[in-house]
């Protein structure tokens, strides 16, 4: 197929976008967490389940405005899962096998950030009283740490930034989502190069969006600023041809040549929730656009024009390759495609209710 022709399609509009569903979600999880492969649609029990995606399962069900009762109880599943794998003085655990022995000893990776994210959506806002408390017990055990990789201090820097949106004066998330900024450090001055790294590796977005936050709820406008900065530069690096084009696996240099397959849902999930986050903070439409494009890059406005989603499991297509989709419909591809959706949710009633009908 040439390029030309696959710009013949009519361009996705916001009306296109189906509801967020949970179909997949639920047909992964059991009795103890959320399994993390799968084998087309089907779950591969072998693999077992990991902190990082039940993490995340707990968060999307925590921004559910009105889950359904079987959301409600994955919510307390992944819940229990979290609290079983965080050690007495806060470190994480990450991997258990499908008989339920757990493979690796408690430390401070990505795991733990992404721990701290869940159990701090789940404090401020999961529809139940009595999950938002043991989040929140959960969530000030191992707010106590900290890790030495940015990653990992970015995650739990956003689980912060939830606690501290329900309660400004929580200053236990106040110093860790500070120390989480402090950590990404600040934007260069070179304008071919903004990022505070010297690569573009994964999970980008979220560094710029802890910076946001920081600037936003810590009072400092600089800071807002060099978040704002950093993730305007990146929505810039990753558009191409009018749409997204997400750092690969294997990431990009300065000055290197830049490839782009092996494109993952999980970026284009950091993406929108960067830019939804810039858009709240700031109030600022132009927003909008890099998120719709990160919404988009699920429908088929990517690289290859491949839908992502399988509109008969609710499931999302582990990765984007140069000649189309792995087929795969594993855990942290769906829900990546869940998060996009509930941001298509709010964005669709943000746009209704624009004087202009429309996006910005």
């Amino acid at each position: 197929m040439s390029q030309a022709l696959r710009l013949l399609p009519p361009p996705i509009q916001l009306t296109d976008v189906p509801e967020p569903r949970w179909d997949h979600v639920l047909r992964l999880s059991d009795d103890t967490g959320l399994l993390e492969h799968a084998r087309n649609a089907i779950v591969r029990r072998e693999h077992g389940y990991c902190v990082d995606d039940v993490s995340r399962g707990l968060l999307l069900a925590s921004r559910e405005p009105r889950p359904a009762p079987e959301v409600l109880r994955a919510a307390e599943r992944y819940l229990a899962f979290l609290t079983h794998a965080q050690a007495p003085d806060g470190a994480y655990r990450n991997r258990m096998s499908y008989d339920r022995r757990w493979l690796d000893e408690p430390s401070l990776g990505d795991w733990w950030g992404r721990a701290l994210w869940g159990l701090g959506t789940a404090a401020a806002r999961a529809a139940a009283g009595y999950l938002r408390r043991e989040a929140l017990e959960a969530f000030r055990i191992s707010a106590r740490r900290r890790s030495p990789y940015p990653r990992a201090m970015a995650f739990a820097g956003l689980g912060a930034a939830e606690v501290l949106r329900a309660d400004p004066r929580d200053r236990q998330a106040a110093e860790l989502l500070g120390d989480a900024a402090t950590v990404i450090g600040l934007p260069g001055s070179d304008p071919l190069w903004v990022w505070p790294e010297r690569e573009l590796t994964y999970a980008n977005p979220a560094l710029a969006e802890v910076v946001i936050a920081a600037g936003d709820l810590l009072g400092d406008e600089a800071l807002l600023g060099d978040g704002l900065r950093m993730l305007a530069w990146l929505c810039d690096m990753q558009g191409h041809d009018g749409h997204l084009s997400t750092v690969p696996v294997g990431g990009w240099q300065p000055g290197a040549p830049r490839h782009r397959h092996d494109q993952q849902p999980i970026e284009a999930a950091a993406t929108a929730d960067a830019c939804a986050t810039a858009a709240a903070v700031t109030g600022d439409e132009r927003w909008d656009a890099p998120l719709f494009q990160a919404i988009a890059w699920f429908l088929g406005d990517n690289d290859t024009g491949t839908v992502m989603c399988d509109a008969e499991t609710g499931g999302c297509y582990d990765g984007l390759k140069v000649d189309g989709p792995n087929l795969n419909q594993g855990a942290e591809s769906t829900l990546a495609l869940l998060s996009t959706l509930q941001h298509a949710r709010t964005l669709a009633h943000r746009s209704a209710t624009r004087p202009s009908g429309g996006l910005g």
